[in-house]
């Protein structure tokens, strides 16, 4: 899933919840406090409903640091998300805004409705388990155009792990487990099948300067 798992920066949620990033405003759009609104979810339908208040994080300068904000409505333009908000009723105060990224609070334990789908924050810590053996922990989850990418920390530095079923088979929340089986090299160093014949090998010319 696309929702990120980040410390808030206003406030921060009960021992028993967690902090969701869903959003970002981008641009202002009209003349009627509309903004463009970049979603980090892959639940719009499911965050951005009317109604649904949001944390908001901002530079501590701008006037809605420690504020919240409630959707009234979003729209879909040519493909974009646009949202409108209570007290935001013209460009001026929708430009006050830009670049604010929205949190929801959550319950940690609840699950996406969709199936074989998880939040970063059920990701993060997992052990990531190789032929049954730990190769590493789950660090982050980098959610790209292309794909998902699973950052496993190991003992030889971090690697990215494209989160698909092929390579992620199984998923053991209640375990604290992850099954990788990765292509090899993914994980450790391919000698080269020709390797660098050895000086004064036969074929070979050692030069001199």
């Amino acid at each position: 899933m696309a929702d990120h798992k980040l410390p808030p920066q206003n406030g921060s949620p009960r021992s028993d919840q967690t902090q969701l990033r869903v959003g970002r405003l981008n641009k202002a759009h009209g003349l009627k406090g509309a903004i463009k609104v970049e979603l980090y979810t892959d639940e719009p339908e499911k965050r951005f409903v009317p109604g649904a208040v949001f944390t908001l994080q901002v530079p501590t300068a701008s006037k809605w640091h420690g504020k919240t904000l409630e959707l009234t409505e979003l729209r879909w333009y040519n493909g974009h998300a646009v949202g409108f908000f209570k007290g935001v009723d013209d460009r001026t105060e929708a430009e006050t805004l830009i670049k604010a990224i929205l949190w929801v609070t959550q319950d940690p334990r609840e699950l996406p409705d969709e199936a074989d789908a998880w939040y970063d924050h059920q990701l993060v810590g997992l052990d990531a388990l190789r032929d049954g053996v730990k190769v590493g922990i789950v660090a982050r989850v980098d959610h790209l155009p292309a794909q998902d990418l699973l950052a496993i920390k190991t003992d030889n530095g971090e690697v990215l792990v494209p989160f698909v079923s092929a390579i992620v088979p199984e998923v053991d929340l209640a375990a604290g487990t992850l099954t990788l089986t990765p292509p090899t090299g993914l994980f450790e160093e391919v000698p080269d099948d020709d390797p660098e014949p050895e000086a004064g090998a036969p074929g070979t010319r050692e030069t001199t300067e």
